[in-house]
């Protein structure tokens, strides 16, 4: 086991029908998002005792995070995905000062920071897709349930061009998957929450809108967003996602508090069937 088992266990962040103030939310990790903003971002979320994740929906860098995540939450509950999460970033930060390209190292971080075994076992609480994109057609393929592997959260992580594409079932995956291959959440599984670097990433409405004062007939769930206003200077860091502990505590703090913005915002009364607009965007 990679992380301490003895810890209470706080099953809280499991989805389950909403219940007087507890919020119910599918949260989408786009790939633009540096992943130590993510970080911060979701070990906000693992804090707030109101809040319930049914689906994470990943892509890019964040496809690791998630799946470490949901290992440390299957595992030791919201302290121990917690725990897993930084541990997983202080493997990165260590892998910065001795690895010469920046792709070798992430199979080995990944290896000692999960086991597939959990992440694939039908009873996990957190519900994981991995987005990665065929590196001959382009066509974005959802990895999940007995489809997640090593290799596919590797793909997703992959940036496409500047690393080789990682082989599955005999075709090549890399990552920047296109969050618009992802179905419409219906109300009652509540909202969804994109973590994106920029605003215009995420602003396609519903495919059942066809016009302004058009009702939605397919009830979607309402979509908010949280973004890394900071995203141009975090750019060259997409090269190397692992770097100076202070740098990553620096964003993951800064993804902390934009988290703690949305949280403390009155999300009940977005549109349902918006796009992401100025009223649900924290950046």
């Amino acid at each position: 086991m990679h992380i301490q088992t003895g810890t209470e266990t706080d099953h809280a962040l499991i989805a389950r029908p909403a219940v007087g103030d507890r919020r119910v939310v599918d949260i989408v990790l786009a790939s633009d998002a540096h992943g130590a903003f993510v970080w911060g971002v979701l070990d906000r979320l693992l804090d707030e005792p109101s809040l319930s994740i049914c689906n994470i929906t990943a892509s890019g860098f964040g496809a690791m995070e998630a799946v470490v995540l949901a290992y440390g939450l299957a595992l030791g509950g919201r302290r121990g995905a917690r725990t897993a999460l930084a541990n997983f970033w202080r493997r990165v930060s260590h892998a910065s000062m001795f690895a010469a390209d920046a792709a070798s190292p992430l199979r080995s971080i990944l290896e000692q920071s999960i086991d597939i075994a959990v992440i694939r076992d039908k009873n996990r609480p957190l519900q994981l897709s991995i987005l990665a994109s065929n590196a001959r057609t382009d066509a974005v393929k959802i990895f999940a349930g007995d489809q997640l592997s090593i290799d596919a959260i590797l793909a997703a992580a992959t940036i496409p061009f500047l690393f080789p594409a990682v082989e599955i079932d005999g075709d090549s995956y890399w990552g920047d998957g296109d969050l618009s291959a992802l179905p419409a959440l219906q109300l009652d599984t509540g909202h969804r929450l994109v973590v994106t670097g920029k605003p215009t990433l995420f602003t396609t409405p519903c495919a059942d809108r066809r016009l302004a004062a058009t009702p939605c007939a397919m009830k979607c769930a309402p979509t908010h967003a949280i973004f890394d206003r900071q995203h141009r200077a975090g750019a060259a860091l997409f090269t190397r996602p692992w770097t100076d502990w202070g740098e990553l505590t620096d964003m993951r703090d800064r993804g902390r508090e934009r988290a703690g913005d949305w949280l403390f915002a009155d999300n009940s009364v977005a549109d349902e069937c918006s796009a992401v607009d100025g009223k649900n965007r924290y950046l």
